[in-house]
């Protein structure tokens, strides 16, 4: 018997969660700041989603930019990692690497433990901070002994597409841990994906959210974003059903990987 490919879709609200779930997600990645490449939500917004009865996967990143965190950056993850678990979490998705492009084991370690601290088991995935790496392949092999769920990647290129032979590569090299791809993923490229070894496909299925302000428009901060831009992503179920289907048809592949 072979196992179906998952599909997670990020989300940012409930109502992001209820389409994903509506239309055949598996499960869904929880962040704030989509536009920032996501943040950590907060415990409200982790417990709202709970609510929705999918897997909820929640992001670990307590700011934009890189992944190279100093000691008091550690600790402000560890917490909150400890606090998005007790939200509802079903599972945390966390990241860090050293100044030289290693993964810096030692943080995701200590990570970890804290999301197996409550007792209950929980889902622990390393994010694209591996894309960023010096050796994804290499990084990704030192995943099973950390004891990690899985891995989001795009194989180190700037989409999953790209990165394919890449993530063929680090499939292989962790066995144990599901290698799931993401970042730039189109619905074309979800067959190839699949057979490139790639276990789980993450995309955003993401839209601009309309407008809602009347009235005199000022921007806020630095970007300069138009009013017609000042916006925010919203969850599109049409591109999560499409999604679903180009999932559910893509050959599949041998069970070798837990879900």
């Amino acid at each position: 018997m072979t196992a179906r490919p998952a599909l997670e879709i990020a989300v940012t609200s409930p109502a992001g969660a209820r389409a994903a779930r509506d239309e055949g997600a598996d499960r869904v990645e929880l962040c704030a700041a989509l536009e920032l490449g996501g943040l950590t939500p907060s415990a409200a917004l982790v417990e709202a989603v709970a609510r929705e009865g999918l897997s909820v996967q929640v992001l670990v990143r307590c700011r934009p930019g890189d992944f190279v965190y100093d000691a008091e950056e550690i600790a402000l993850m560890a917490a909150e990692v400890r606090s998005v678990i007790a939200s509802g979490a079903g599972g945390v998705v966390i990241g860090a690497l050293t100044a030289d492009g290693a993964l810096d084991t030692a943080a995701v370690a200590r990570l970890a433990e804290a999301a197996r601290a409550p007792g209950r088991p929980v889902d622990i995935t390393l994010h694209r901070a591996i894309d960023q790496s010096a050796d994804p392949v290499a990084a990704a092999a030192l995943l099973p002994s950390l004891g990690l769920t899985r891995v989001l990647t795009s194989g180190g290129a700037p989409t999953a597409a790209e990165g394919r032979e890449t993530i063929a590569a680090m499939a292989s090299a962790a066995a144990q841990v599901q290698v799931m791809a993401g970042g730039g993923v189109r619905l074309a490229d979800i067959p190839a994906l699949i057979s490139a070894g790639a276990s789980a496909v993450h995309l955003s299925a993401k839209t601009r959210a309309p407008a809602r302000r009347g009235g005199r428009w000022v921007p806020l901060g630095a970007g300069g974003a138009s009013a017609e831009r000042d916006t925010h992503f919203v969850t599109d179920p049409g591109v999560v059903a499409e999604a679903r289907r180009a999932v559910d048809g893509a050959a599949p592949f041998p069970p070798a990987r837990p879900n």
